[in-house]
C-alpha cells in the first residue's frame, strides 16, 4: 500500500502459457509435425488468440517452431526463438534408442544425473526458469512453446515431485497441453481442455 500511495505502480506479473509442441513425426533428429499435430497446433492457436497473447517464444527445435508458427500467425506476432526452451535431451542420429531411453529414465529418477547428451533434469528446469525470469514483464500474456521433459523439469523445481501426477513424470506432457503460470506460481498443469 505504501508504494501505491507514493505513486509507484505495483510490479506486474506475467502470465505464461507453456505450450507443449504438437504431435511430431516419429523419427530421429529434428522432426516436424504430423497432420494431427498441425490440427492440434491450429486449435491451440485459436484458443490463445482469445487470451490476448503479447509475445510468442519458441524452442529452436522444428516441432516447437512449427507449433509456434500457428500461434504467431493467429495472434499476428513474430516468433522469437530462445535456445533455453529446448528439450532436456533430443534423440540424435548417432545414438541407439536404448541408450537414449535409459538416460531419459535416469534423469527422471535422479534430477542430478547428467545424460550422455543433454542436461540433467535440475539443470534443464533451472534453464527454463531463467528464461521465464528474463521474459517476465513482457506485455500481455506470453506463449512459450517448448517440450515436455523441460516443462516437467521446471514443474519439479517449482512445486516438487509429490504434486505432479506420476503419468506426467513417466509418460510426459500430452501434445499441445498448456501449463499456465502466473509469474512462477503454477496455475494449471498440462490442460488439454482447449483441444476438446
Amino acid at each position: 500500500m505504501a508504494s501505491a500511495a507514493n505513486g509507484a505502480s505495483p510490479s506486474a506479473v506475467t502470465i505464461f502459457y507453456l505450450v507443449q509442441h504438437a504431435e511430431k513425426e516419429r523419427q530421429l533428429g529434428d522432426p516436424g509435425l504430423t497432420v494431427l499435430g498441425c490440427q492440434q497446433a491450429a486449435r491451440t492457436a485459436k484458443w490463445l488468440q482469445h487470451v490476448g497473447i503479447g509475445a510468442v517464444f519458441s524452442s529452436p527445435l522444428r516441432r516447437a517452431r512449427e507449433t509456434a508458427a500457428f500461434i504467431a500467425d493467429s495472434c499476428r506476432l513474430p516468433v522469437q526463438e530462445d535456445a533455453r526452451l529446448r528439450e532436456r535431451m533430443n534423440w540424435g542420429d548417432d545414438e541407439p534408442i536404448a541408450n537414449f531411453l535409459a538416460d531419459w529414465a535416469a534423469t527422471v529418477r535422479d534430477r542430478d544425473f547428467v545424460p550422455r547428451s543433454g542436461d540433467s533434469s535440475r539443470r534443464a528446469g533451472a534453464r527454463l526458469l531463467a528464461c521465464l525470469t528474463d521474459l517476465a514483464g513482457d506485455p500481455g500474456p506470453v506463449a512459450v512453446v517448448t517440450h515436455g521433459g523441460v516443462t516437467v523439469d521446471l514443474l519439479r523445481t517449482l512445486v516438487g515431485d509429490e504434486v505432479l501426477p506420476d503419468s506426467l513424470l513417466h509418460d510426459g506432457v500430452p501434445s499441445c497441453a498448456i501449463t499456465t503460470l502466473d509469474g512462477t506460481a503454477v496455475v494449471d498443469i498440462a490442460s488439454q481442455a482447449h483441444l476438446q
